[in-house]
């Protein structure tokens, strides 16, 4: 599948069927701070990718209102 990642921006292929948390442990990220979007759509936390896959993977950004 293809893996593309922000910040900094990068496109990498990774084997599946994998699953979300397991994606993330290979790429040393932590499930609370990014979102993993396929298709335009956020993907659950417990969702399964297939190899044909292409992801997005984004940093969770907050802010408020001062």
């Amino acid at each position: 599948m293809k893996v593309h990642l922000r910040n900094p921006s990068r496109t990498i292929e990774v084997d599946g069927p994998v699953s979300i948390v397991a994606l993330l442990g290979r790429l040393e990220l932590n499930r609370e701070s990014v979102l993993v979007i396929r298709d335009g759509t956020l993907v659950p936390g417990d969702a399964m990718l297939s190899d044909s896959d292409e992801i997005e993977i984004r940093p969770v950004i907050s802010g408020g209102a001062a």
